[in-house]
């Protein structure tokens, strides 16, 4: 099978965009199935910062890229993300990018109700991004959004809006106490967005599956992480989507049999951005290390991220929900220098021993993570190009974790550069 999903395995910044990138050589399409610009893809090529939150990351590659009808669409930071690349010499152009007829737009009033909604919710806020990504789900699950096929039909988008604000314009008002959008405005607005993008706008469904009758090679790509999905994870504190790999079907309009493999991202440690339960999160001058020497501030927001041990009860759950068939290690050369490496086995829930991963959050809270222990290593790792080559400690360190997940690692990254990556397995040739 040439096909390829490619998931988060945590709570996302698992490192995703790189490994994209890095198998993008070997694909023809690389498509986006689901969520929006509240994730971001960094790569580094050639020392250059490279951040996509929309536009998949084989954008670099030259590969016929598509935005799948699963994700949620701000034509603004869209154009701007097309621009950006073009002035680096990256082709946006609608031979390289598609975008689904069927994609949900993010209006202005999903970005004024997310916004408006966490500050009434003060330090009971889920911690979302601000874009508008939830409500414009919302919308899209309740049968009132915005699709790309309304947008390029102006008749039928300027009675959608005018129609829609009544109703928003008083939740935003009367409930949430914020301003009220002009409808008209809105309106030349997306009318502007609509004729930029409208040589962007296809059916994908139809291309892909007739790519994939024709040989051609199809990576899915996916945004955010397992324990972000809106189903299986760590609920209230997720997503708005489904981020598992099952969802490339729905998100992309493709059958079940057309999925191959499924490779999980998995950092080395664990990250989390927001609030929401961690386990193994530390709180010590250890935690305080991995997160100044793995840069760990978020792609889209900038927030710092909480560092913690591998924790592989929330990776033995992403692997059943996924099907997972292997695994890239990323940011392996962070945990460098360190004496003693732990990774939480399961929890200790008030003398109840776990190994799998709670739905509710009240026991999660109760819940200590019992850690193996193993011991680091002192070298630089980020030059070595052949797992020979590196540490026996750090060689050590990966076996146990093949042995705990009985799945194999495929890929091992030591750096953010495309360069900095040992393939051992490649999952797409």
């Amino acid at each position: 099978m040439s096909n390829i999903v490619i998931v988060g395995t945590q709570w996302g910044d698992e490192g995703k965009g790189k490994i994209v990138d890095q198998l993008a050589e070997n694909a023809d399409m690389v498509v986006r199935f689901q969520g929006g610009n509240n994730a971001g893809h960094t790569m580094v090529v050639k020392g250059e910062q490279i951040i996509c939150h929309l536009i998949p990351s084989g954008i670099i590659q030259g590969k016929t890229c598509m935005i799948g009808n699963g994700v949620v669409v701000d034509p603004a930071v869209l154009i701007s993300e097309m621009d950006n690349l073009a002035s680096k010499g990256i082709n946006a152009g609608p031979e390289n990018l598609l975008i689904s007829e069927r994609a949900q737009i993010i209006m202005p009033w999903h970005k004024s109700i997310d916004n408006a909604r966490e500050t009434m919710k003060g330090i009971k806020k889920i911690g979302t991004t601000g874009r508008g990504i939830g409500p414009c789900y919302e919308d899209k699950m309740n049968r009132s959004g915005i699709r790309f096929v309304e947008l390029l039909d102006t008749e039928e988008f300027e009675e959608n809006v005018r129609e829609v604000l009544k109703e928003k314009n008083f939740y935003l008002e009367k409930y949430l106490n914020a301003e009220p959008l002009d409808p008209e405005t809105v309106i030349k607005e997306y009318l502007g967005y609509a004729k930029r993008l409208a040589a962007h706008v296809k059916n994908i469904s139809v291309i892909i599956n007739n790519g994939i009758k024709a040989g051609k090679k199809v990576m899915f790509e996916g945004a955010q992480g397992t324990h972000l999905d809106i189903d299986h994870g760590t609920y209230p504190f997720v997503t708005s989507s489904n981020t598992v790999a099952g969802n490339a079907c729905c998100g992309a309009g493709v059958g079940p049999k057309e999925l191959g493999e499924v490779l999980g991202i998995v950092k080395a440690y664990t990250t989390r951005v927001g609030a929401g339960p961690f386990p193994s999160e530390l709180f010590d001058d250890v935690g305080n290390k991995i997160q100044e020497v793995g840069a760990e501030f978020g792609a889209t927001t900038g927030r710092k991220r909480r560092c913690g041990w591998l924790d592989m009860v929330i990776l033995k759950n992403a692997a059943i929900l996924n099907g997972l068939t292997g695994i890239t290690i990323t940011k392996l050369d962070v945990l460098g220098g360190l004496d003693t490496l732990k990774i939480c086995t399961g929890y200790d829930c008030k003398g109840e021993i776990m190994d799998t991963f709670p739905a509710s959050l009240k026991k999660l809270a109760k819940c200590k993570p019992i850690y193996e222990n193993l011991p680091g290593w002192t070298e630089d790792i980020s030059g070595v190009r052949n797992y020979d080559d590196l540490p026996e400690n750090a060689k050590n360190y990966l076996k146990r974790i093949e042995e705990l997940l009985e799945i194999p690692i495929k890929i091992i990254s030591v750096g953010p550069d495309r360069e900095e990556t040992m393939v051992i397995d490649n999952p797409f040739v």
